[in-house]
């Protein structure tokens, strides 16, 4: 059976004047089966995090076009692109009064193998078949709290200072990354990228089921609606995209 790969992506400005999370899906311009999906909130007054989120794009779209799969590691180019973000975000800074940051999760798909990476709050989940295989760390501080076993997930969900992070790109120090891979994906497995605007509202089982039960673009109308629905007039920026892998009819 030969399994296709569909995508979607949606944005929301939610309940803010502004909309500061970016999100795409980028193809390689000599390597057709190389796909990049990136990711990015954005913070910062007026316009700077929205600003500093396009730093993201940009890195990610710049490290891909110079992805040689022959030569280049696939952590090695996100790597690259997250730290190229963070140097701009930082040289932003320097350049006006505005104090932007922004928030970074790159998924990378070559030859039937996923790669991730991330940092901060922006989540990376893999599902199969209505199981949850991986969901990154949040690198904030109710998310350190939470692996201390101090706060559980409900009470990280309520926490006055849940916004606080505690590494992201633009801040003094050097980000942290997180990498993770798939080896090879499979018919029924699910990618989803999205920000905290978003999976604030949504547990993994609930997510799980919806991704494994519509198409992406089904599953990406139904969730944004349960999403706004959810907020209740005080929604933050919302920003996703989902990776499917399903069979190809005929």
């Amino acid at each position: 059976m030969r399994v296709s790969v569909e995508t979607c992506i949606a944005r929301h400005t939610g309940d803010r004047k502004d909309q500061q999370d970016r999100v795409a899906v980028l193809t390689h311009p000599s390597h057709p089966g190389a796909l990049l999906v990136a990711l990015a909130d954005g913070m910062g007054g007026h316009n700077g995090g929205g600003a500093a989120a396009d730093q993201v794009a940009v890195a990610a779209h710049r490290s891909l076009e110079a992805f040689t799969p022959a030569t280049d590691q696939p952590e090695r180019v996100l790597d690259a692109a997250i730290r190229s973000a963070h140097g701009a975000i930082r040289m932003s800074q320097f350049a006006g009064e505005q104090d932007p940051h922004s928030t970074v999760a790159l998924y990378l798909l070559y030859r039937g193998k996923a790669y991730w990476a991330h940092c901060g709050d922006s989540r990376i989940y893999h599902f199969r078949d209505r199981q949850l295989l991986v969901r990154t760390n949040d690198h904030s501080l109710v998310g350190e709290l939470q692996r201390r076993g101090k706060l559980s997930e409900e009470e990280a969900l309520r926490h006055p200072q849940r916004n606080v992070l505690v590494s992201c790109l633009g801040g003094d120090r050097p980000p942290r990354i997180e990498h993770g891979e798939c080896g090879d994906v499979v018919l029924g497995d699910r990618f989803l990228l999205c920000t905290d605007g978003f999976w604030h509202y949504f547990g993994d089982g609930e997510l799980a089921a919806t991704l494994a039960d519509f198409s992406a673009p089904e599953a990406a109308q139904r969730l944004l609606g349960l999403a706004r629905q959810r907020a209740k007039g005080h929604g933050d920026n919302i920003a996703f995209a989902i990776i499917g892998f399903v069979a190809v009819k005929g």
